[in-house]
Parts: C-alpha cells; sequence; structure tokens
C-alpha cells in the first residue's frame, strides 16, 4: 500500500504535475534501472498528464558502470520529460577535461572509477601524463555524452519547490546562489533552520533514511555503499516514495 504524507510548510506542485526526483547515483546503474523500471509501473497505475523526472546530480564515479549510468539517462532524456542537474563529481569531470590538474581531487572522490568505465587506465603523477589521460578520456567521450554533460542545469524551480544537488547558502537569496554552494555546501546548509522560500530538495549528503524538514528535503541515501537508490514523488501537496 503507498503510503502519502503531507508537503512541509504546506509546499505545492503544480495541478496535473508529478515530480519524479532522484538524487547521487554515482554509477549504480543497476539501481538506477530498477527505480526508472519502478517510475514505469507508478505511470501505469497512476497515469497523469504532466509526469518529469529531474535527477539531481552525480550520476558519475565511485560505482561501477558510470559510462552505463549516462548512456541510460541520454535514452531516458530522449523519450521523457526528464531535467538532469549538474552535481560537484560532474563538474570535477568536466573540469579535467579542461584543466589535467584536477584529477588529483577527482581521484580522491571516486573519479578512477569513472575513467575505468570508459575504457581509460587510471594514471598519476606528471602533469604530462594527467594532460595524456585527459586526452584520452575526450576521445572516449562519445559526443552525447559530452553535450548531456555539457547542458546540465544548476538548478530548477517547480512550483513551491527548488531542487538543486548540494544546497543553497541561507544567506542569499535563491535567485542570487553561487554555482559553488549549489554543488558543495554542506554544514552551513543543513545547520540552516531558516525559510528559504522554497522547500530545497537536494541530494549530495548521504542520509540514512530520506529526511524531511520543514524547508528542505535530503533524499541521498547513499546508492553505491547502501544499495539503495531512493525516488521522492511529489504531486499536489504529498509526497511518497519509490524505492
Amino acid at each position: 500500500m503507498t503510503s502519502f504524507f503531507e508537503t512541509p510548510s504546506g509546499a505545492a506542485i503544480p495541478a496535473g504535475t508529478r515530480i519524479y526526483a532522484i538524487a547521487d547515483i554515482h554509477g549504480c546503474c543497476d539501481l538506477l534501472e530498477h527505480v526508472l523500471a519502478r517510475i514505469d509501473e507508478d505511470l501505469a497505475r497512476h497515469p497523469i498528464a504532466g509526469p518529469m523526472e529531474v535527477f539531481l546530480g552525480d550520476y558519475v564515479d565511485r560505482g561501477p558502470d558510470s559510462r552505463d549510468v549516462i548512456n541510460v539517462l541520454v535514452d531516458r532524456g530522449r523519450t521523457r520529460n526528464a531535467v538532469f542537474l549538474r552535481g560537484n563529481h560532474e563538474a570535477l569531470l568536466l573540469g579535467f577535461l579542461q584543466d589535467p590538474r584536477v584529477l588529483d581531487a577527482w581521484r580522491e572522490l571516486g573519479g578512477f572509477a569513472t575513467l575505468l568505465s570508459y575504457g581509460v587506465a587510471p594514471s598519476s603523477g606528471t602533469t604530462d601524463k594527467m594532460r595524456d589521460l585527459s586526452q584520452r578520456l575526450r576521445r572516449a567521450l562519445p559526443p552525447a555524452h559530452r553535450a548531456w554533460l555539457a547542458a546540465l542545469k544548476s538548478h530548477l524551480v517547480v512550483g513551491d519547490f527548488f531542487f538543486v544537488h548540494a544546497g543553497v547558502d541561507p544567506d542569499r537569496p535563491l535567485d542570487r546562489q553561487r554555482e559553488e554552494d549549489l554543488l558543495w555546501i554542506r554544514e552551513k546548509f543543513l545547520a540552516s533552520q531558516r525559510d528559504f522560500g522554497k522547500v530545497v530538495v537536494h541530494g549530495h549528503t548521504p542520509v540514512a533514511a530520506p529526511e524531511v524538514h520543514a524547508n528542505r528535503i535530503a533524499i541521498d541515501t547513499g546508492a553505491f555503499a547502501t544499495g539503495r537508490l531512493t525516488c521522492l514523488v511529489l504531486e499536489a501537496r504529498t509526497l511518497r516514495w519509490l524505492r
């Protein structure tokens, strides 16, 4: 039996729209395909004119199947109303293509798993080696993947909700946020009890189970480490979960 809950602060999605939000897939293609199948089943049981799928970033790194995850999402975007947001891990990948010196920071956050998924053997060391690795990854990326990565959005507003990867700076209005904060912020945002003007739906910081607060909803359940990829469903003034 599906359990419906009231949205925090009475926040609403416009009539006729349903949002399916997923965060932090991190190279776990099997979990992604399972959740997409659950979305398809849900839509078959409960059709609606305006379904929208919103992905909150961090598609790559850590897990083994980053290339396959992007393949699936590129295909999904061709047939569905889907919005793909940028995570800090995509920012590192794109940064490495422009500046090979990003490799050290990217490697610490699981970037080598992405290289391997594209058939590029990782290496480290001199700038020349890093530059060669960057060029090899550039050649290995299919054009459709490069275009998809370049088109990722920083955030999305639907009704009373603000969708983003990491969170927002509580000291700035939503229309004046810095991209660095949208991709990377943690403690300052997580500790804030302010009304942000919209309910922020975010990933980035793993939680044992989805958390619903008065001003935000956290949905990163650490897929690559826990095997749990969570999908938040928002419709009118209700929320529920697909797992």
